[in-house]
């Protein structure tokens, strides 16, 4: 096992990280920039350097000097947690030529992954279901135009190193289409570098459903069941929940068995999360792999009792799987949702200082929390401060516990999504399970906000 382990990443996710280390006796070392210096993750690490400017380019995402403080402080492996550069393969290869352990998959792995058409068609030749599309990028808005015509309207239009919604429209007319793929394109090229557009079916009213997977260096592969992450905003999830109330035994095993084809299929170790699209008939089709720990992970610890980081270090380091798939059994039902400083009505960022703050503290109740009172929430980074995960024995109880601590939930001095998240779980499509991607927007768009 890894003597010391730097976390080059920021938040909830970093203290995720360093408590499971602590627990396993590995020093941590933080990272942070100069808005971050009084961070909690910077005062719960064993050791913390200060590494650029509030900006992550000029200080989370500068690979080279996170690299340096590794050398300098004698960290064995990287954890690179969740966004920023969790998913950069150019990292996970730096990482490598330093002789640091990149606590992740390969960085070939990584580079096929993030590109949608090359995982697009390395999922096509495992055998697993993709929507219908092409594999290629399209050479330009004419034959966006004549492809979506094959495949039949309504089309998404996706950017191939796309993510977060970024670079995505759905189109339905070859108008619609043709003015969509410049202005795509163009985003595209701004956020990622790369302006290279594809073409797939729109599949109606989908529910997102995703199988959480772990892959030991010598290939075993398990799935973890799957979390449902239909409750989105904006192509953003907002509500989580495992298992997911949609399935039926034979899907949730079809599904399952699938994921473990795509790791195999690509060489994947560590642990990962294929990410699909289900329909009212729960045909299901392969939407994206997610090479990192997920924001969403909380809940699959919580139905299965398995620490995720635990397992990500262990792989890692190069120890095998402990467990068979007969071993993973799902115990009761977890449901998380994302705090966000945020407006709920027009949910702008929300920056400034927390002046009272009280998280839930109900046995059933399980917070992963990056800010305390008089914590200053920044302008410089994504505005979630916190996530509130629940367990129950069903997910009728896990609903009824979820209420309750968002009743209970105080944060003063900034705005928070907590009013719409507590419209989504007192919903009565959310209660019986009925909720697909559109659920935000169809259900509580332009519907007063509780206060």
């Amino acid at each position: 096992m890894f003597q010391k382990v730097l976390i080059a990443n920021r938040g909830e996710i970093a203290l995720r990280v360093i408590r499971t280390c602590q627990r396993l006796g590995i020093k941590t070392v933080a990272v942070y920039s100069e808005a971050d210096a009084e961070s909690l993750h910077v005062k719960h690490a064993d050791e913390a350097y200060l590494i650029g400017k509030p900006r992550v380019n000029e200080s989370y995402l500068n690979m080279e000097k996170i690299l340096e403080k590794a050398k300098e402080t004698g960290a064995d492996a990287i954890h690179p947690g969740y966004g920023l550069l969790s998913e950069n393969s150019s990292f996970a290869k730096r990482c490598k030529e330093e002789g640091i352990a990149f606590i992740g998959p390969s960085p070939e792995v990584i580079a096929s992954m993030g590109s949608k058409i090359e995982a697009r068609k390395a999922m096509e030749k495992a055998g697993v279901p993709v929507v219908p599309g092409i594999t290629r990028p399209l050479a330009d808005a004419d034959e966006a135009v004549l492809i979506a015509n094959e495949i039949g309207y309504p089309v998404m239009l996706k950017a191939s190193a796309g993510g977060g919604g970024i670079g995505m429209q759905v189109v339905r007319s070859d108008e619609e289409i043709k003015k969509a793929y410049e202005g795509n394109q163009k985003r595209a090229t701004d956020f990622f570098g790369d302006g290279a557009m594809y073409v797939e079916k729109f599949v109606e009213n989908p529910r997102h459903i995703e199988i959480q997977i772990l892959a030991d260096q010598a290939g075993n592969t398990l799935y973890l069941w799957e979390r449902d992450c239909s409750v989105q905003r904006r192509h953003q999830k907002v509500v989580e929940e495992a298992p997911s109330p949609f399935l039926d035994e034979e899907t949730r095993r079809n599904m399952g068995e699938a994921a473990v084809r795509a790791a195999k299929a690509i060489g994947y170790e560590n642990a990962g999360t294929i990410e699909f699209l289900v329909d009212e008939h729960k045909n299901f089709y392969f939407l994206e792999m997610n090479t990192r720990l997920q924001v969403e992970h909380p809940v699959t610890e919580e139905i299965t009792g398995l620490d995720l980081v635990e397992q990500q270090l262990k792989i890692a380091s190069g120890q095998l799987l402990e467990m068979k798939q007969e071993d993973v059994q799902l115990q009761g039902h977890a449901i998380e949702v994302r705090i966000y400083a945020e407006d709920p009505k027009t949910f702008f960022p929300s920056p400034g200082k927390i002046t009272a703050f009280q998280l839930p503290e109900q046995p059933f109740v399980r917070n992963e929390c990056a800010v305390s009172e008089h914590s200053v929430v920044t302008p410089f980074y994504d505005p979630m401060i916190a996530k509130l995960i629940v367990k129950g024995e069903d997910r009728e109880e896990a609903i009824e516990y979820l209420q309750q601590a968002l009743k209970s939930y105080v944060v003063e001095g900034i705005k928070t999504n907590i009013p719409m998240l507590q419209q989504v779980v007192e919903h009565p499509s959310f209660i019986v399970g009925d909720v697909t991607t559109n659920f935000v927007s169809e259900k509580l768009q332009n519907k007063p906000i509780k206060k």
